[in-house]
């Protein structure tokens, strides 16, 4: 099956813009995954928007409800929060620029292929790869999607390029509550040293090809085991239907001076930007 591109829009290095396309780096079918049945009917068990003494309720009557802590919800409605414009919402400008290992692991989320939305791109695209690995570097920039506005970190991945979301600061948690209680204590030499040498011993390049989940394995094998046997319960399968197109860069090479031009206070913080209302139309 083709690969589905979850987000369209402009890649931009300064003045320069380039008609990108990102597709999931990790694939969510790679596992195995299971239907809830209900045993005595053999039918799919489904999950409806219900309300207490109202019953179920069709999708277009809900709204988003705030908590404010209060008891209260602050009700918005779904026009409302599309109304929210911001410009990352189709273009991720590389603001700025940090070494290749500067980001600490743990700000990494998920993995996305960027590949060039047409062959007219590619001469761009393959310009900001080459800078980016020949300056050893991580652009880093900001882009809207799934109804959340997302940091991201864009590196060189072989003859492509590959953005990682990251998380924000205020969303990770504090280590010190959770190492503060261990002993500020010097390990023993000996027991370090032989430590060090059971390292050294199992230390090689690192070849993700050779780990497998050996649950998923048992899995599957219990699965074909119950497929095989006659005596295995089934249940009939039923209905389950339930209730940037990009510009062409011209003169890259002029734009890249322009760019240079316009960038002379480099190294500067990226501004923040404010989200514009979106005005009415008449």
């Amino acid at each position: 099956m083709a690969s589905r591109a979850v987000w369209k829009g402009q890649l931009r290095l300064s003045l320069v813009s380039i008609p990108v396309e990102l597709h999931s780096a990790t694939r969510s079918n790679a596992k195995v995954s299971f239907r809830q049945i209900h045993g005595p009917s053999g039918q799919r068990v489904r999950y409806e928007k219900t309300v207490p003494g109202v019953g179920p309720v069709p999708s277009d009557e809900i709204l988003k409800g705030y908590e404010t802590g209060d008891g209260e919800y602050l009700l918005l409605e779904p026009e409302e929060i599309d109304a929210i414009r911001l410009e990352t919402k189709k273009t991720l400008e590389l603001v700025q620029f940090v070494g290749a290992c500067d980001i600490p692991p743990i700000y990494f989320d998920r993995p996305y292929y960027i590949v060039p939305s047409d062959d007219l791109a590619e001469d761009a695209y393959r310009v900001v790869r080459d800078a980016l690995r020949e300056s050893e570097k991580t652009g880093l920039g900001q882009l809207t999607m799934r109804g959340k506005e997302y940091l991201c970190a864009i590196r060189p991945c072989g003859d492509g390029l590959l953005l990682e979301t990251l998380h924000y600061a205020e969303e990770l948690k504090k280590a010190d509550p959770l190492f503060s209680g261990i002993a500020d204590a010097t390990a023993d030499k000996d027991l370090l040293s032989v430590a060090t040498e059971l390292i050294d011993r199992k230390t090689s390049a690192f070849d993700a090809s050779a780990f497998h989940d050996r649950y998923e394995d048992a899995l599957k094998d219990l699965i074909e085991a119950k497929r095989k046997n006659r005596k295995t319960p089934r249940a009939k399968a039923g209905d389950d239907t339930g209730t940037g197109g990009g510009e062409n860069v011209v003169d890259l090479m002029a734009a890249l001076k322009d760019s240079l031009k316009a960038d002379k206070g480099g190294g500067k913080q990226p501004p923040k930007k404010k989200a514009a209302p979106r005005k009415k139309s008449a």
